[in-house]
């Protein structure tokens, strides 16, 4: 595993105090670390418990990046990029990432969400054309009908022939986390069809024992650590996958379920 790599899990439900008051939250639990006008606007669209822990996992990035960085999380200013929207203080979602007295903090950050767990990941110094993606799954949460052939590769079923119960989650879980790392990782997120991604196959792609992030045992995560610029062009594997299944690729089906963090 690459030696830049800093890694960091945090129960937000109790490494992080958020009171009740959504308002309460805001000036409280961010121990002094105000949350940027488009992490506010976006938390007041969410109930107020969606909304606290959307600002918490904030906070807990923002005090990361501040360690990683050896400079004091409130001089860091939250600044995201987004490949169809820009980048800058305006924008609260995308890839993650911070200003520093108005120049781009030197480092790859990347976040996933499960439950009240957060993983954070960190690179610095970055290298030239590096990309940086980190996922966290729970496997109870695989279990629906109809994820194997949204989700997964042929050969990616392949592995999972002979797996019942328990096994069979984790093995969806572990495939899918290194999906969402990867994807992270170049930017393309869930614009790209999950099966034309071979989890097992892709560059950088590593899986993450809860020793190497502090997360429970019972869930699961991968990482990925690579030069996007170094994979097959996405459009010529999404059109090898579509002359296999005989038609369009259902996009937007595995996004009805909850595949997204930040």
């Amino acid at each position: 595993m690459d030696a830049r790599l800093a890694l960091r899990a945090v129960d937000i439900a109790t490494d992080v105090h958020c009171p009740q008051a959504q308002q309460d939250c805001l000036e409280g639990f961010t121990e002094g670390l105000v949350p940027g006008p488009a992490e506010q606007l976006r938390a007041a669209a969410m109930d107020p418990a969606a909304a606290r822990r959307f600002l918490a996992g904030r906070a807990a990035l923002r005090r990361f990046a501040g360690d990683v960085l050896g400079l004091p999380a409130s001089q860091l200013q939250p600044s995201y990029s987004c490949p169809q929207c820009g980048s800058g203080p305006g924008l609260s979602h995308g890839r993650p990432g911070f200003l520093h007295r108005g120049r781009p903090a030197p480092l790859l950050l990347s976040m996933a969400r499960t439950g009240n767990w957060v993983l954070l990941a960190a690179v610095s110094p970055p290298g030239r054309g590096e990309g940086l993606g980190v996922d966290a799954e729970d496997p109870g949460r695989f279990g629906f009908e109809g994820f194997d052939a949204v989700a997964l590769t042929p050969s990616e079923r392949l592995t999972l022939a002979g797996l019942h119960g328990g096994a069979l989650l984790r093995e969806r879980a572990r495939l899918w986390s290194r999906k969402e790392a990867w994807l992270k990782m170049t930017g393309d997120g869930l614009r790209v069809d999950p099966r034309t991604v071979a989890a097992l196959e892709e560059p950088g792609v590593r899986d993450l024992p809860s020793t190497a992030t502090g997360l429970p045992a019972s869930l699961v995560a991968a990482v990925a650590l690579a030069r996007p610029a170094g994979s097959a062009p996405r459009a010529a594997v999404e059109a090898q996958a579509q002359r296999a299944t005989g038609g369009a690729l259902p996009r937007r089906q595995c996004q009805q379920h909850r595949w997204r963090s930040g």
